[in-house]
């Protein structure tokens, strides 16, 4: 698929440039612009493969645009679709690497020719270059596996002479290791590493070591570290819904190639700690220490986590933090036996609380039985033991699941022209995004954003038939900041376009009717 940019500040002739576009046996991404100065704006945070521009507009006319974006924007085709016949227009245009002049007004078999002819060497062009791209990636992941692996760099550099260069290698400043506790870099929609999806922002290389654990090779230094490495894996588990758990750890810094396998072990170790930490998923060289906060976290903190598992009714989540809370305490001596069932009995009296056929006697039952315990494996059967009565009741409970997905529906439709997300419905209703996925087509038998779809697609439909709104109008209020793909969900929703439907229906209304 190809990102064309049209620019001209007459809207019809942008609307006829897309329908002639449209009658190409291609997919495009087509964005516009109504003057030079607004493209501008806009290549400047997005690429285009195809530029098509007037020549006169207002602020910033076409042969200005041209010159602007030649330098940043060299492989882009450009071409000038123009009432200026005058050669000198031509010859001026081509300085700035037009590749096309055409006429208006344009003769669709012209147009259709010359765009055939642009994407056939566009097309060449995008296979040679991915042709030369994989070959290189393909030989830095065998020299980067090799070394790890225990391959000297002396050896391999004997290997590749003559071919490929092992420059690359001098150009890494510090590493990290990124592990999941399930299976995710296996999952093809993560075979091209979309690092913008990660939360990275700097230029980096990536190596995939199994199903769950990647390394990234950076380039450049920055001031934090551990914000990267958050960003990572806040993106990586929302990619995933939050069903599995993401860890990352960062090396010293490299400023010698020949100290990669020394930071890969480096890595390793600092990825054992994820075993002993509490809720920590970020570890650094001890030699950082300032760039990054102590890896264990204060009970209060855990204790909060616990109390919003219990809120959520997310049992993983419950589990698997009552785990290291019980990790923390039974692998210290340091706390005396008081202190330790004071903490666990917050904790029992959270969930006990939670549990409606728990009375308050029962409740002092259970506190009495912490108390007597003589060790802190008894301590942790008690809790599990309500752990276990309180997941029961979760699941029994399908009136609370009705009123939490009635809840939400409430939401959507009171909110359908605002941002929407799992994660944002999950927060309104105290639950796991992934919980509340679940139960939501349970309930309903429909997945969230269908659901969230439709209802908008009625409200827009509603708007068409019912006001003399723009377009543009509509799909902000029914949550779509980008008019092109609201039209798009529309047009897949309906089987017709939004103004075609409206059309429709004004025709209908101005037929006289008939008296019976």
């Amino acid at each position: 698929m190809y990102r064309i940019l049209i620019v001209d500040d007459e809207k019809i002739e942008r609307v006829g440039l897309k329908f002639l576009l449209g009658q190409l046996d291609r997919s495009f991404e087509i964005y516009e612009a109504v003057n030079g100065k607004e493209a501008v704006a806009w290549l400047q945070n997005n690429q285009a493969d195809i530029l098509i521009t007037d020549v006169k507009m207002p602020f910033m006319d076409g042969l200005e645009l041209l010159e602007n974006v030649y330098q940043e924007h060299p492989d882009m085709v450009k071409i000038i679709i123009s009432g200026y016949g005058e050669f000198s227009y031509a010859k001026k245009a081509m300085k700035f690497g037009v590749e096309e002049y055409i006429l208006k007004p344009v003769d669709p078999e012209e147009f259709q020719s010359s765009m055939n002819k642009m994407l056939e060497d566009l097309d060449a062009k995008r296979k040679v270059e991915t042709s030369r791209q994989s070959r290189i990636l393909f030989f830095k992941e065998y020299v980067l596996n090799s070394i790890l692996n225990g391959t000297p760099i002396s050896e391999l550099e004997n290997m590749f002479t003559g071919y490929y260069s092992m420059g690359f290698l001098n150009e890494y400043c510090r590493m990290m290791l990124i592990v999941l506790n399930g299976d995710f870099f296996s999952n093809a929609d993560f075979s091209e590493v979309p690092f913008d999806a990660w939360g990275i922002q700097k230029e980096v290389d990536y190596l995939n070591l199994n199903s769950r654990e990647s390394i990234l090779f950076f380039k450049e230094e920055c001031t934090d570290w551990k914000l990267i490495a958050s960003n990572i894996c806040e993106n990586i588990q929302k990619k995933c819904a939050g069903a599995l758990k993401c860890y990352v750890a960062i090396s010293s810094g490299i400023s010698d190639c020949t100290q990669i396998p020394e930071r890969y072990k480096e890595l390793e170790v600092l990825m054992e700690h994820r075993f002993y930490s509490l809720d920590s998923s970020i570890y650094m060289a001890q030699n950082e220490t300032e760039c990054i906060e102590e890896i264990c976290i204060d009970d209060d903190t855990l204790m909060r986590q616990l109390k919003q598992d219990v809120r959520s009714k997310d049992m993983v989540s419950l589990r698997e933090h009552f785990e290291r809370l019980f990790a923390n305490y039974s692998q210290s001596q340091r706390f005396s036996q008081i202190y330790v069932k004071f903490m666990f009995t917050n904790l029992l009296k959270i969930i006990c609380e939670a549990i409606p056929e728990k009375s308050e006697s029962d409740i002092n039952e259970e506190v009495d039985l912490l108390y007597r315990a003589t060790g802190i494996l008894e301590i942790k059967k008690i809790i599990e033991k309500n752990i276990d009565l309180f997941e029961k009741y979760v699941q029994k409970d399908s009136g609370s699941i009705r009123r939490e997905v009635e809840a939400v529906k409430r939401y959507i439709y009171a909110h359908y022209g605002e941002e929407l997300s799992v994660e944002l419905l999950a927060e309104h209703v105290y639950l796991a995004p992934s919980y509340l996925s679940t139960i939501f087509r349970k309930e309903t038998g429909q997945n969230l954003s269908k659901f969230i779809k439709a209802y908008r697609m009625e409200k827009a439909r509603e708007m068409l038939e019912n006001t003399h709104e723009k377009i543009v109008q509509i799909s902000e209020k029914v949550g779509y900041s980008n008019t092109s793909y609201f039209c798009q969900n529309f047009r897949e929703y309906y089987g017709i376009s939004p103004q075609k439907y409206r059309d429709k229906g004004e025709a209908y209304e101005e037929t006289p009717k008939v008296d019976q």
